[in-house]
């Protein structure tokens, strides 16, 4: 059975604001991809369509080999967490996971099971919702998405309100689920956590994919990093000669040629360079700030649109 996630020229408008803008990729069986961008570049929209919840404007997005809304009993095959807090307040943990169990036609014995392993006491399990923290919340909305035991998991923010003890135990549940063969996409904004986990990454700004890869491939230290007198001028000029450049966040740009390319260049054009030398290898922290620092400078006028 096919068992990635794939999306393909998805595009979503509200209006004249486009929340996508045709962003394609996919999310593989045995690896964990994460899914990154600043707040409203675009993630939580991905997901919604993905999980059949909100409709695309054009492109698609299938889990299994079809929509979701396809699948005849989905959360036996695709697990989902959107939103934490959107769990009825007024249930017992156990009763709302009891009521999935009769609606997925599994054994109340998985409700305890699952219970058991996102560390939910029985004393937890009684206690109505509305009373839980958001950490808990968390762990009851993980519980419920792996109650039928699918093969592919979608999780938006999973870490949030979970203590560092709390964070590690996610990790270690994520990195076991891939290991054994499942696929995760999981979006998150705590990207030290991201770079532990993630095999492949996804990185969204404005509603278009700005960068995606294996992990290892987007934080190597490729291209050159050169900042000039006149970094107008030079970004000019590269682009001129078909030389792809990004701004990076300390000034100057990493580009996708050799050091000597862009030293013959700038002596041909006879601009004064201040630093010229290999990529270094980025960490994700870095490497997310380069790659959205657009995206957050206009971030005030997205604001209050749809993510």
């Amino acid at each position: 059975m096919d068992t990635m996630i794939t999306v393909e020229n998805l595009t979503k408008r509200y209006g004249d604001y486009v929340a996508l803008d045709d962003v394609s990729f996919t999310s593989k069986p045995g690896r964990v991809t994460g899914f990154l961008g600043p707040n409203g570049a675009g993630k939580s929209t991905t997901m919604r369509i993905i999980a059949g919840l909100t409709p695309a404007t054009s492109g698609t997005a299938t889990v299994c080999g079809s929509s979701y809304r396809d699948i005849h009993n989905p959360a036996t095959e695709v697990g989902v967490l959107l939103d934490a807090s959107a769990q009825h307040a007024g249930r017992t943990g156990a009763e709302i996971l009891r009521l999935s169990a009769m609606t997925l036609g599994v054994g109340r014995t998985r409700v305890d099971e699952m219970l058991e392993m996102v560390s939910l006491t029985a004393e937890e399990s009684r206690r109505r919702v509305r009373n839980y923290s958001l950490g808990m919340r968390q762990r009851l909305g993980i519980a419920n998405a792996l109650l039928g035991d699918p093969q592919i998991l979608i999780l938006d923010e999973p870490a949030n309100g979970l203590d560092p003890a709390g964070i590690h135990w996610m990790r270690t549940l994520l990195r076991d689920y891939a290991d054994r063969g499942g696929t995760v996409l999981l979006s998150s904004h705590l990207l030290h956590e991201i770079e532990i986990i993630a095999d492949d990454l996804v990185v969204i700004g404005q509603g278009r994919i700005v960068a995606q890869g294996t992990k290892e491939e987007l934080l190597a230290g490729n291209g050159t990093r050169v900042r000039s007198l006149d970094d107008d001028a030079l970004l000019q000029a590269m682009t001129a000669a078909g030389i792809v450049a990004r701004p990076v966040i300390e000034g100057g740009f990493l580009a996708d040629v050799a050091p000597e390319d862009i030293g013959r260049l700038a002596a041909r054009i006879q601009i004064p360079l201040v630093e010229l030398r290999p990529g270094d290898g980025a960490n994700l922290e870095q490497m997310f700030l380069d790659l959205t620092a657009a995206t957050a400078r206009e971030g005030s006028a997205t604001q209050g649109a749809p993510q």
